[in-house]
């Protein structure tokens, strides 16, 4: 069906044909080619690997980690991981690059290699176009029987994480304790249900957790929507709960859901969680071109700047490096807090939230209604090939030539009332359309106004 080779990793379907899905020998190929980078780059030769729960990862893993072994590293097996938990134990272990095999909330026919680099972070775009061409090009030396590698396992990588994340200023372990909080954890049968108990029961939080078995096997579409948690929008409310936490497979996006039931928006995730650390300190914030204008509405409010970068995380770190944010993420859930590490992090969101409500002591649905009110709305469209949607933004740039816009990602189209995003998309063969208004209809009229140029 696919293989897509982006900043966001080597993502594609199991089976198939080699080069045009994810087959044994493509996953071979990017984790020897992930190898032959790192021996361009640094002379470490150790790789830091986990997964989460799909159905492929033990295939998929293990092909990966008996390549790094064939191309001569030392690889530090975290087995059921999450992604933020390899992003800190990279530096922390030491090793001079990791991989996430982990299609993050891709369906259950897809599967992936993220990588990083010897500080936990993804590599950057350039190494990543390095490492699109070794892999393509096949151009990766085997070590002899006398120089291969081994691997090796560790306990203990979610306390250290979780530890990481209560050293934090703004996190407060003994208020959050004093609240009595009860929760409801939609799992999605992945590693959540290994990680998000270590740090509830660290806070002392009562927790009812949904879908935490039988891994891989996604009881709805892994995608942390309103439309794929209505089970965790009914328990939320039969369990009499305080908030719902719902999860992506790999533990980078965090969406919550209110007393009542109802959606809080895992575009408000970030913003809540960037309200309250912007009124702890000043500073400013960054998140991609497709998150709300909520995020720039708190900050400018807390005196701070706002600055917008392109999709993908790496592109979200490098932005937030260059302006020194003290916060920034995605509009997807991803909360990045660069005192901790440089990466999404929906445990990091968890403690973070969960302070900021102990704090205010306000009702979920009573602290969504204290920001701003806007509406998005994301859509999207099938494309085979990238290089078809060239004539696509030629086409919408002449017909909005009057409007403000931006082409650093695709084109995003600002109006006065709102403003649509379309671009490519990183992790499927599609085209994103986003749309956002302070009312549901306006979204809507806007986005089918620039679908008519479709």
């Amino acid at each position: 069906m696919a293989l897509l080779i982006t900043v966001s990793g080597a993502r594609g379907t199991i089976g198939g044909t080699p080069g045009d899905n994810l087959t044994p020998m493509d996953v071979v190929a990017c984790a020897a080619g992930f190898a032959e980078l790192l021996n361009r780059r640094q002379s470490i030769r150790k790789i830091v690997v986990g997964r989460d729960g799909r159905i492929s990862g033990d295939m998929v893993s293990n092909l990966g980690i008996q390549t790094l072994i064939a191309m001569g590293y030392e690889v530090v097996d975290l087995g059921y991981s999450t992604t933020p938990t390899v992003e800190v134990m990279v530096p922390y272990l030491g090793a001079g690059g990791g991989i996430i095999f982990t299609a993050s909330h891709n369906p259950v026919e897809w599967n992936a290699l993220k990588f990083l680099n010897e500080k936990g972070e993804f590599i950057s775009p350039e190494d990543g176009q390095l490492l699109k061409d070794i892999i393509l090009h096949r151009a990766f030396t085997f070590s002899g029987v006398h120089d291969l590698g081994n691997k090796s396992t560790i306990e203990g990588q979610f306390e250290y994480h979780i530890r990481k994340i209560l050293e934090y200023r703004h996190v407060k372990p003994d208020l959050i304790r004093q609240s009595g909080f009860r929760v409801v954890v939609d799992c999605i049968n992945s590693t959540g249900a290994l990680a998000i108990p270590v740090l509830l029961d660290a806070l002392g939080v009562e927790y009812i957790l949904i879908n935490e078995g039988n891994f891989g096997h996604f009881a709805h579409n892994p995608e942390p929507l309103p439309q794929h948690l209505e089970e965790l929008s009914r328990r939320v409310v039969t369990e009499k709960a305080h908030l719902g936490i719902s999860v992506d497979p790999d533990v980078d996006r965090l969406a919550l859901v209110c007393e009542d039931g109802s959606m809080f928006g895992e575009e408000y995730t970030l913003v809540a969680v960037a309200d309250y650390i912007l009124s702890k300190e000043k500073g400013n914030t960054v998140s991609n071109l497709s998150s709300s204008r909520a995020l720039a509405d708190v900050t400018h409010a807390h005196g701070g700047q706002y600055f917008a970068a392109a999709v993908g995380e790496v592109n979200v770190v490098q932005k937030m490096k260059e302006c020194q944010a003290v916060i920034g993420g995605e509009g997807n859930g991803g909360v990045i807090v660069p005192d901790i590490h440089y990466g999404r992090d929906a445990l990091a969101g968890i403690a973070l939230f969960l302070s900021l409500l102990a704090e205010r002591k306000l009702s979920m649905t009573e602290l969504r209604k204290s920001y701003p009110q806007y509406t998005i709305i994301k859509d999207k469209i099938e494309v085979e090939d990238k290089v078809l949607l060239k004539p696509v933004f030629e086409k919408l740039e002449y017909a909005f030539s009057g409007e403000k816009l931006n082409k650093e990602d695709g084109l995003k189209i600002d109006f006065p009332e709102g403003w649509v995003h379309v671009r490519a998309s990183n992790t499927e063969p599609i085209a994103r359309i986003y749309a956002e208004a302070s009312e549901q209809k306006s979204a809507e009229e806007l986005i089918q106004k620039v679908k008519s140029h479709l």
